[in-house]
């Protein structure tokens, strides 16, 4: 069976009828975390809304003014999760999120073009592909494709997208001996009904349950951003398609216009401009890196030439780093002296030093772990690591103050 969405697949707007409605639940990610919402799973008499499959999300779209969330495949039939329940038997109207829509089309319709050049004009074959959100993949079964090559392939696509070359579909039955002609990676384990054929004229012919343009001139343009490698040996081919494209040249023209604000040069200069900025940076950086080391040598050397120290030392700065604060503890010298230090924003996140007797040490670092809601570890009279939140600091200090004045066991 072919739903009408495979059958037109530029219809926007589509009126048919609700065959069932049952209880369900859909898992999905939001701002990183898993999310079960709970809902129906409503079946059609057909529907217009593309369920997932071939490498292609599904649809988005509304059923009357209910909004569309998911939609599956299951056998032969779509299955539609929404949020609110639907009369079966009713005459319901569909409509389809046609900017998400036609933009899979594009990336479909352009991964097939793609896919079918890059083997006619290299032997390069096409295991699997990705549409992305903002880019797609295509995986080839090559361990490198080299730039020429890729310019070339770009090149040859492009042609072929203002030859406007026509896409049609073709429904076969299964034991059809066009069938064996065409291009495939298989058929679902629970395919039934005719094999659907997409078949640029001249071009290529693939099995796809996918929706397409009908002619490779409303894929506008298809550029080809590079390779990445894949895995086991193979390339993985980046590209957009369409629209895509044209966003992509408009965020690429506004971070240009950013940088020669920021850079106060021309586009061309850009590359060597952010170099010489960042081996000023790097300059600037080891300048600072030693000026904190001899800081760090003159705090320890102050503590210790004064005759009335204690034997607790406590130091924040926000500037500095793990060596800078074990510079401190190594010149002070932690065999009588407990040392807490610092670095970081004075409320936020920033890193810790407890260094000194190994069982005071070893007595107060869980503790302070806590207080500052960090993560970190100790050995031989250290214990360092990253706090969540240095808030806490005053409340460390005066934990360890009071266990300075208090004799270690054994000495009483």
């Amino acid at each position: 069976m072919a739903f009408q969405c495979q059958r037109d697949c530029y219809m926007q707007e589509f009126v048919t009828s609700v065959v069932s409605c049952s209880p369900g639940e859909l898992k999905q990610e939001v701002s990183g975390k898993k999310e079960t919402i709970k809902g129906f799973n409503v079946k059609l008499q057909d529907t217009i809304l593309f369920p997932e499959g071939g490498g292609q999300p599904d649809d988005h779209g509304l059923i009357g003014d209910v909004a569309v969330l998911r939609v599956t495949r299951q056998g032969v039939e779509a299955v539609h999760f929404v949020g609110s329940a639907l009369e079966v038997g009713k005459e319901v109207l569909l409509k389809v999120d046609w900017e998400r829509r036609f933009d899979h089309m594009q990336q479909h319709s352009g991964q097939h073009l793609v896919t079918a050049l890059a083997d006619s004009m290299f032997g390069f074959k096409t295991t699997s592909w990705e549409l992305g959100r903002q880019r797609s993949s295509i995986e080839l079964d090559t361990p490198c494709m080299k730039p020429a090559q890729v310019e070339a392939l770009e090149a040859a696509v492009n042609d072929k997208i203002r030859a406007q070359v026509p896409v049609t579909v073709q429904l076969l039955s299964l034991d059809d001996p066009a069938v064996e002609q065409v291009r495939s990676r298989g058929l679902p384990d629970d395919h039934a009904g005719p094999v659907r054929i997409i078949d640029i004229q001249g071009v290529d012919a693939n099995m796809c349950c996918g929706t397409h343009v009908s002619n490779l001139s409303h894929l506008q343009v298809i550029k080809l951003l590079g390779t990445e490698k894949g895995k086991k040996n193979k390339t993985n081919l980046i590209f957009l398609a369409g629209h895509r494209v044209l966003k992509y040249a408009e965020k690429s023209y506004s971070t240009e216009r950013s940088l020669v604000f920021l850079l106060k040069t021309g586009p061309d200069d850009h590359v060597e401009a952010v170099d010489k900025l960042q081996k000023s940076v790097k300059m600037l950086q080891k300048g600072n890196l030693g000026l904190l080391r001899d800081m760090a040598v003159l705090i320890a050397q102050n503590f210790k030439s004064n005759p009335q120290r204690s034997n607790f030392f406590t130091l924040h700065k926000k500037e500095g780093d793990n060596e800078f604060m074990n510079i401190i503890a190594n010149e002070i010298g932690t065999e009588e002296t407990l040392v807490f230090l610092t670095v970081g924003e004075e409320k936020g996140p920033g890193l810790f030093l407890l260094a000194g007797p190994n069982d005071m040490v070893t007595e107060l670092g869980a503790r302070v772990l806590e207080m500052l809601q960090g993560k970190g570890a100790g050995k031989n009279g250290r214990f360092q690591g990253k706090a969540n939140s240095l808030a806490g600091r005053g409340e460390v200090e005066a934990l360890l103050q009071e266990r300075c004045r208090r004799p270690a066991a054994g000495e009483e």
